[in-house]
């Protein structure tokens, strides 16, 4: 339970974009104060990393927003319970000049978390606040891939990180935009894409020339317009599909059956929302990607050979995705990988490729891996509340009619509501063992 009151600042601070261009950012710095002994003297920080955002406007720092729930849970269990918190906003949102957002960018969004950290010790020092050099870095679905690959850039600083925690996130990006691309299309893809194709083609300037390269022309205009617009909005005005992926035609007949995949078979409702006739992704550029798929498959998926991503594709969205895959680097310090096994959106896949990953070179409980959404071991308590909740979730829903157990209710919050609580619970002991 929350021990310490919070005072939380708002700063801003000098950073770059994806193109290493001059920009700003802002964060939230969560102070613990109050007569505990967790809330005085020399206390660890925290940096978190948060999920994607649409709204340029989105400030973490602002706790009476009714939209920041994610600010609000992160003050409950960080600063709440002895943590100074840093939680940047990211170059793109809030007070920043970057036009963009660099999402998904690993390289990009580390430098800005470690800015973002620099910044935070120079306000710490002029309010006179002490930290006690343990440094945890933790983050939820976008947040997990920037959490992954802030601790890999601090390491190669010669930073020290006590402990990270990443939650459902992409880390093995090459295997997971294959399985999408593949049929297995996440529940927010047309979101996830443009704000993907944005980002790269600023960051490498090679998946277009023009938009309707990749995508169909009466969608061609949402790649920019999302930087500065509420997905929402878009999708209300016309402007981006809701659910639509790929066209219900498949690009060639061999690829009929991934269009949809039907397997796993719980998220198969949700691959089949992701294709029909009003649709994003030119079918033309879908058949490019996987033929290129075939002729240098991942590592990891569809079938799990080497674990790691593939050595030399030719599509240019591909090598992309490799660049900012999580497959490349080695933790000295604890890690928790957290999330959930039926996620529709960040698929476990992401985990358990990381898992596979570090198994062969991380020394033995080096890493841990935690799915909330299952029964015994460790954690034992996060999996049986996290049981309940869903459970509730399932009864409230079969009781307003629901004629399939509730699944789909479940399916709906699970990434975005469901799992996030438990793993931040999860987190939060992990980071106290430490």
């Amino acid at each position: 339970s929350p021990t310490c009151s919070v005072d939380t600042y708002h700063l801003e601070y000098d950073t770059v974009g994806a193109r290493g261009e001059a920009t700003t950012a802002s964060a939230a710095l969560m102070i613990p104060t109050g007569s505990h002994p967790r809330c005085q003297g020399p206390r660890p920080i925290a940096l978190y990393a948060h999920g994607k955002r649409t709204l340029k406007s989105f400030n973490i720092a602002d706790l009476t927003s009714q939209s920041n729930e994610e600010g609000l849970a992160l003050a409950t269990v960080g600063p709440a319970r002895g943590y100074i918190v840093v939680a940047p906003n990211y170059a793109g949102y809030d007070t920043s000049s970057l036009n963009y957002h660099p999402y998904l960018d690993a390289d990009q969004q580390s430098k800005d978390m470690m800015d973002a950290l620099t910044a935070a010790h120079s306000a710490l020092s002029a309010l006179k606040i002490a930290d006690n050099h343990k440094l945890f870095v933790t983050g939820y679905s976008q947040g997990g891939h920037v959490a992954m690959a802030t601790h890999r850039a601090l390491q190669a600083a010669g930073i020290a990180v006590t402990a990270s925690a990443p939650m459902s996130g992409p880390y093995a990006m090459s295997a997971f935009g294959d399985a999408v691309v593949m049929g297995q299309v996440d529940d927010g893809s047309t979101e996830n894409f443009i704000m993907l194709a944005s980002s790269y083609q600023h960051a490498y300037g090679n998946l277009y020339t023009t938009p309707t390269d990749i995508l169909e022309p009466k969608y061609a205009s949402a790649i920019d317009a999302l930087s500065t617009t509420d997905a929402n909005t878009l999708i209300a005005q016309g402007l981006l599909p809701r659910h639509a992926l790929f066209d219900s035609k498949p690009p060639a007949p061999e690829f009929a059956s991934m269009t949809p995949a039907t397997q796993p078979a719980n998220l198969a409702p949700v691959f089949a929302m992701g294709f029909g006739p009003d649709h994003l992704v030119s079918n033309a550029y879908r058949l490019r990607y996987l033929r290129d798929a075939q002729s240098a498959p991942d590592g990891g998926f569809p079938i799990r050979t080497t674990g790691v991503p593939p050595a030399s594709p030719a599509n240019t969205l591909r090598q992309d995705l490799k660049s900012n895959d999580l497959r490349t680097w080695t933790p000295t310090a604890p890690v928790l990988l957290c999330g959930g096994d039926a996620d529709p959106s960040v698929f476990f896949l992401n985990t358990q490729l990381m898992q596979q990953y570090w198994a062969t070179n991380t020394p033995s409980g080096r890493v841990t891996v935690l799915d909330v959404d299952s029964s015994g071991g460790p954690y034992a308590d996060v999996k049986n509340a996290f049981r309940a909740a869903k459970d509730l979730i399932a009864f409230e829903a079969i009781l307003h009619g629901a004629r399939d157990g509730g699944a789909a209710a479940v399916r709906e919050i699970y990434h975005a509501t469901l799992v996030p609580p438990f793993c931040l619970m999860a987190v939060t002991s992990f980071f106290d063992a430490h």
